[in-house]
């Protein structure tokens, strides 16, 4: 099911909380234990220390990866509603220049990408690589997640650092998936829709035990 901002609140949530293994061990300060919380799905816990102390939702662990994109990471609808709504900054960037774009990206989150982009995050922010989230997604071959983004204007010919390769180099050599270059060539020869607006009436998201 789609992950909404829109009327979140009218939603009835009843998540598991489990704690999972191989988690990073953090210790001492809100800020570790409102990541710990994050990590191991502890809405109770999480929100408390939200409502503690709101700025605590950006806090970074040592890879200077947000609580938003552990969320995201993992495909979490609930938690990245739940942040994006209390306050995460959606435009943060980890050590190695990940956004939570790009996280999005990476793993295939097309929701999270789709609000994301209503919140006007800069759609061709790049990571330390020079790597943007289309460059990724082609790489990983979403064709939902590159059509979105060439739909917001996603730039198809801005090039890495890495190898000096666009997202459609990276399509055109990428023999599998001939309909995400399809996705490129057509696309490019239409003007981008702009950036997508979050709703006026986006709601509250409530963690429920």
């Amino acid at each position: 099911m789609r992950m909404k901002l829109v009327n979140i609140a009218a939603a009835a949530l009843a998540l598991a909380f489990s704690a999972q293994p191989g988690l990073a061990q953090y210790s001492g300060g809100d800020g570790y234990a409102f990541l710990k919380a994050v990590e191991e799905r502890d809405g109770a816990k999480m929100t408390e220390l939200v409502k503690a102390r709101p700025t605590i939702i950006n806090t970074r662990d040592d890879d200077g990866e947000t609580g938003l994109m552990i969320a995201i990471s993992r495909r979490d609808g609930d938690f990245t509603g739940y942040l994006l709504t209390h306050g995460a900054d959606p435009t943060l960037a980890a050590r190695n220049g990940d956004t939570a774009l790009i996280k999005a990206a990476r793993v295939g989150y097309y929701d999270a990408a789709h609000d994301l982009l209503r919140l006007k995050v800069p759609v061709d922010a790049a990571n330390r690589m020079g790597e943007t989230a289309l460059m990724v997604a082609v790489q990983q071959r979403h064709s939902d997640l590159v059509e979105l983004l060439l739909k917001v204007g996603a730039d198809p010919d801005k090039t890495d650092s890495a190898a000096g390769l666009s997202a459609r180099d990276y399509a055109k050599r990428d023999t599998r998936s001939r309909e995400i270059l399809a996705l490129i060539e057509t696309q490019t020869k239409k003007p981008a829709v702009g950036k997508l607006d979050l709703p006026k009436d986006a709601g509250d998201f409530t963690i429920k035990n």
